[in-house]
């Protein structure tokens, strides 16, 4: 059954407590002009990206990226068989999407849960202006320890392809464990950019994977790692999910697999990388590197080349990690000791 549709309307957590404490004090015109700051995205090397929080995300916000972002999760819905998710859920109530970029998954999920409330929250006001009825998007930093939202209350908590957001992932994990109900579910997504290959066909200086390990460097610079994706599943165990599972898919770079699946998934994630090399380069190589645009696009020029040659049958893997809250666990604080150094060596 098709689920009505609604106009989108943005407000950020902040917005929503000061609206609740405003009591005529002269605070409606703040949050009006907080409200609009997120629609004045910041301009760098000829993209732009969020304002709110700004610098937080290192990929841009405009409409190639948007196309962008809606390829790859045709992508990996078509990796993982049509499903939206993997944990076992049934009946939830309320569903929480962290880093929802252009809405897709919750729009999707909402259809599929009809009578549950599916909230959306991303630093970019990107997503459609009609949604259905029970979704929200907010705009909203995960990386703020205290997310506005009761402890205990989310039956499912969804992150997916956030590599390189956060300085440190675990704490993501952490917060989720908190705000999910006992006996929830919380599931990432996320690609390992890595290069791979099993048959000898790819040079030890293929530049694609040369760019995949700069990329890393910078990354690395700027204290956000990109190679979460082999480390959720022990980052789920450590900070208390139970019944961990984990799944690994290999997603091809071109079109060079012979069966026809394959074919187009390849073909659909060169696309993907191929739009994404200057987005996802502009700001870590810039900001990461203190390369210039100009010296990013010549870098750029060998590694599109690259992208389309079949005879390198290389490949990247997607990683989707689920864990449940245990009935009987207990919250961690809210503030505790800073964790020890992220283990992002580990190849």
């Amino acid at each position: 059954m098709a689920v009505p549709q609604r106009h989108v309307s943005y407000d950020t957590y902040a917005e929503s407590v000061t609206d609740d404490s405003a009591s005529g004090s002269g605070t409606t015109g703040s949050t009006k002009s907080a409200r609009e700051s997120v629609f004045q995205f910041v301009r760098e090397n000829g993209r732009t990206y969020h304002s709110y929080q700004a610098g937080t995300y290192l990929l841009p916000n405009d409409q190639s990226e948007i196309d962008r972002l809606d390829l790859q999760y045709e992508i990996l819905r078509n990796l993982m068989g049509n499903a939206l998710f993997k944990a076992p859920i049934h009946n939830p109530h309320k569903i929480l999407d962290i880093g929802t970029g252009t809405g897709k998954w919750p729009i999707e999920i909402a259809n599929q849960f009809e009578y549950a409330e599916i909230t959306g929250t991303d630093l970019s006001p990107i997503q459609p202006d009609s949604i259905p009825p029970n979704v929200k998007f907010v705009i909203d930093d995960a990386n703020e320890e205290d997310w506005m939202i009761n402890e205990n209350s989310y039956d499912f908590i969804h992150t997916q392809m956030l590599l390189g957001s956060f300085d440190d992932f675990r704490q993501i994990i952490r917060r989720a464990f908190r705000y999910v109900k006992p006996g929830g579910y919380m599931e990432s997504v996320e690609l390992y950019p890595t290069v791979y290959c099993d048959d000898g066909t790819m040079p030890p200086d293929w530049p694609v994977a040369a760019w995949a390990r700069m990329q890393d460097q910078a990354a690395m610079n700027m204290g956000k790692p990109v190679r979460i994706g082999n480390k959720l599943k022990r980052w789920y165990e450590q900070n208390g999910f139970v019944d961990v599972r984990e799944e690994v898919y290999k997603v091809p770079l071109s079109p060079w697999p012979r069966d026809p699946k394959w074919k187009m998934l390849g073909k659909f994630h060169q696309e993907v990388m191929l739009e994404g090399c200057a987005g996802i380069s502009m700001a870590f190589f810039h900001r990461g590197l203190g390369w210039t645009q100009e010296e990013i696009e010549v870098y750029l020029v060998p590694v599109r080349k690259a992208f389309h040659n079949r005879s390198v049958h290389a490949y990247q893997k997607i990683y989707v990690v689920w864990g449940r809250k245990p009935e009987d666990a207990v919250n961690p604080p809210r503030r505790p000791t800073p964790p020890g150094p992220d283990p992002t060596g580990i190849p």
